[in-house]
């Protein structure tokens, strides 16, 4: 009898195919807002969209802030002591210059990470200076019932 021994081998390893990258799983359809946008102008777009908040950019599409409903609120506040029904603030005036941005070559895992620590809802994500989507913590909840679980 005889007997045939290969020794020991590893396993190759698989690939996934999954999507695990944010840029997988982000928003590319975005309303944005530019800094000279009066806050009147992004009060109503967002009324009419249903959003909260929003990318400023630039004429080359290089991000340069973010813009809120609470940023807007303080034009209208301000409208309150001048009794003015319109807001004519700018977005320059009001928002958010300091903007905490994603890759989009990151993982959801990671992602999801920074939300739970940074306890912000949304991300920008930048390649290279320029916008080219939004992460939220709905988008890294949509995907993880889609993901199997031999890729974790």
């Amino acid at each position: 009898m005889v007997k045939s021994f290969q020794g020991v081998r590893e396993a190759p390893i698989k690939k996934s195919n999954q999507p695990l990258l944010v840029s997988d799983h982000m928003s590319t359809n975005l309303v944005t807002f530019h800094p000279e946008d009066s806050i009147d102008h992004v009060i109503i777009v967002m009324t009419r969209k249903r959003i909260s908040g929003a990318p400023v950019v630039d004429g080359d599409g290089n991000l340069v802030g973010m813009i809120s409903e609470g940023d807007c609120l303080k034009e209208i506040v301000k409208g309150q002591y001048t009794n003015t029904p319109k807001f004519p603030g700018t977005v320059q005036d009001h928002m958010t210059r300091e903007v905490i941005t994603m890759s989009p070559d990151i993982s959801i895992f990671d992602a999801a990470d920074q939300f739970l620590t940074m306890r912000i809802r949304r991300f920008p994500v930048v390649k290279d200076g320029v916008l080219v989507g939004q992460i939220s913590v709905s988008d890294i909840i949509r995907a993880m019932p889609k993901l199997k679980a031999s890729t974790w």
